[in-house]
C-alpha cells in the first residue's frame, strides 16, 4: 500500500486517537469490467476506523459457459476521502473476500494495487490460487505500523483502489472455473483499515 508523501510530514497521533469528526469517502468514479455502473457501494465505519467496497457483478471464468475475455476482471475505483480538520490517513490494511471454484490443473490470482492522484508510485499486491479447490477465500495486503505513508495535510488528492481477479485453464482443458469478489448480499466483500496521524 503506498500514500503519497507531503513536505510537512504530519506528526504521530496516539494509536487510540482516532478523529471523533465525521469522515466520509465517497466514490468518484467506478470503470472496469469487475464493477459495472451501478454494482459498487462505499460505507464507513461509525468509528471511523475503516471503509469497505460491496460488488455486486465481480467474478471472472473460464471454460464451458465463459466468454473470451471472462478470464479477467478489474475495477478501477477513485475516492474523494474527506478527513476531520488537524488529521491526515494512511491505509495499513487492505482485507478481500470472495468465492472460488477452480479445477485440477486450473489456478487464479487475486491483485490490487494502491495510489493518490498525482502519484507515480504504485505498490502492487497478487496472490494465487491453486486448483483443485472449492471454498471461499480469503487475502490481506498489509504495512508494518512505523511503514505506513499519510496522504498530505491540508490536500485533497483522490485515492485510487486497482483490483483485479483472473482465471487460467491451465491444464484442466474446458472444465469450469471461476474466482469472485462479489456480494450478492451485500456484505462488504474489500475492507481498508484507516491509520491515524495528527498533521
Amino acid at each position: 500500500l503506498v500514500m503519497a508523501l507531503s513536505a510537512g510530514a504530519p506528526t504521530p497521533a496516539a494509536v487510540d486517537d482516532v478523529p471523533v469528526g465525521r469522515v466520509t469517502v465517497d466514490i468518484v468514479s467506478a470503470n472496469g469490467s469487475g464493477c459495472p455502473v451501478g454494482t459498487t457501494e462505499v460505507e464507513v465505519a461509525a468509528d471511523n476506523s475503516e471503509f469497505a467496497l460491496i460488488h455486486r457483478s465481480y467474478v471472472a471464468k473460464v471454460g464451458a459457459g465463459a466468454g473470451a475475455t471472462d478470464f479477467r476482471k478489474n475495477c478501477q475505483i477513485t475516492l474523494n476521502v474527506k478527513v476531520p480538520s488537524g488529521y491526515t490517513y494512511g491505509i495499513i490494511r487492505a482485507d478481500y473476500r470472495g468465492r472460488i471454484s477452480l479445477a485440477a490443473g486450473a489456478q487464479a490470482w487475486q491483485g490490487a494495487n494502491y495510489y493518490f492522484q498525482g502519484d507515480s508510485v504504485t505498490v502492487k499486491r497478487i496472490h494465487p490460487f491453486q486448483g483443485p479447490m472449492r471454498d471461499d477465500w480469503a487475502t490481506s495486503d498489509t504495512v508494518e505500523p512505523g511503514a505506513v505513508v499519510y496522504a498530505p495535510c491540508n490536500e485533497q488528492r483522490y485515492f485510487n483502489i486497482n483490483t483485479h481477479l483472473r482465471v487460467s485453464a491451465g491444464t484442466s482443458g474446458q472444465a469450469a472455473s471461476w474466482i469472485s469478489m462479489d456480494s450478492p448480499d451485500r456484505n462488504p466483500n474489500s475492507r481498508y483499515r484507516f491509520a491515524w496521524k495528527r498533521c
